[in-house]
């Protein structure tokens, strides 16, 4: 992955609605080299997927929770049923197994305390848990969708008789 390719993915996280050609202006290449590259990060699994990010409180759904659940059971066949199950409730926003004294990490999004309610009583009554602590988030400070990119490789351009020169590809 090369300077351009960086560029390029910086541009898709802050917009994914950019036209190639909007693109390809900003990075310096033309509509086609730049469209193989967007299907390259594609093909490669770089590029996951574009959607849009929605406003929740403007959905209605103004209550996140973030949930540390600690299990008894650390079996196998515990962890597909359980992670199965929580898979499928559409209020779980992310869901981590975790590291540490929390087994599973949950972030989930409702309209308010009666819908939390509800969710959790699902969700207890799934498979058997040791302890479920519910953390509410009271005001949303940062949230991003956008990956801190690295920065671009250096090369070295060397004529010979000359001394080497430090140069960011691409630029």
């Amino acid at each position: 992955m090369d300077a351009i390719d960086l560029k390029i993915l910086g541009l898709l996280q802050q917009d994914a609605t950019l036209s190639i050609a909007a693109i390809g202006e900003r990075v310096g290449l033309s509509q086609t080299p730049c469209w193989k590259r967007i299907q390259r990060l594609e093909a490669d699994g770089v590029i996951d997927r574009r959607v849009a990010v929605l406003d929740p409180v403007k959905l209605g759904l103004g209550l996140t929770v973030f949930v540390s659940i600690e299990t008894a059971d650390h079996s196998q066949d515990w962890l597909e049923r359980f992670a199965d199950t929580v898979a499928s409730m559409p209020e779980v926003l992310e869901f981590y197994r975790m590291a540490g004294d929390v087994d599973y990490m949950l972030r989930v999004v409702v309209a308010d305390m009666q819908a939390y309610d509800a969710f959790y009583k699902r969700l207890i009554a799934t498979l058997p848990l040791k302890n479920v602590t519910s953390r509410f988030a009271m005001e949303k400070v940062k949230s991003t969708t956008a990956l801190p990119l690295p920065a671009p490789p250096k090369t070295t351009r060397h004529l010979p008789g000359t001394a080497p020169v430090l140069a960011v590809v691409g630029e």
